[in-house]
């Protein structure tokens, strides 16, 4: 089966009555968690997007304090958990200014964990990959954020 447009689906929905319509969007809900997710943030969430940010920062700093460090392949695994559930947060939100703040807490956490990632070059891939999609989504931002963020950056290189 052939999934409909974006365009199609709206102009669909336009014709549905308001209980129809709510109806279609509780059976979505109930679908998948991560519909679910998303309808919590836009719904209680998305007015203050500053205070979720930091909630899902304080997050991964808790499920970075539970990493198995003792063997690098455990600690890949738990790594790219967290990577995940960053981007899932960051298509949620849909800034470039939260893309910028919840990857930069992610390498940050990464080089703040004592998790010897230099050892392994899937990490280091890992590492450098975030660190490029952090320099693209900051050129995407007005001025003064870019130098912010930038100098940040910077600092985190070091």
């Amino acid at each position: 089966m052939k999934a409909a447009t974006v365009n199609e689906i709206k102009t669909a929905l336009e014709s549905l009555s308001h209980p129809q319509l709510e109806s279609l969007c509780l059976r979505l809900v109930k679908f998948k968690k991560e519909n679910k997710e998303l309808a919590t943030y836009m719904l209680f969430e998305a007015d203050n997007s500053n205070q979720y940010i930091q909630e899902v920062i304080n997050d991964m700093t808790a499920g970075f304090a539970d990493i198995n460090a003792s063997n690098l392949y455990f600690a890949k695994k738990s790594l790219r958990k967290w990577l995940r559930e960053a981007n899932k947060h960051v298509r949620y939100i849909g800034t470039k200014t939260a893309e910028v703040e919840l990857l930069m807490a992610w390498c940050k956490l990464l080089r703040k964990s004592g998790i010897p990632y230099d050892k392994s070059p899937a990490l280091v891939n890992l590492y450098l990959s975030q660190v490029k999609k952090i320099k693209k989504a900051i050129d995407g931002l007005h001025e003064d954020l870019q130098y912010d963020y930038t100098r940040a950056l910077d600092a985190l290189a070091k």
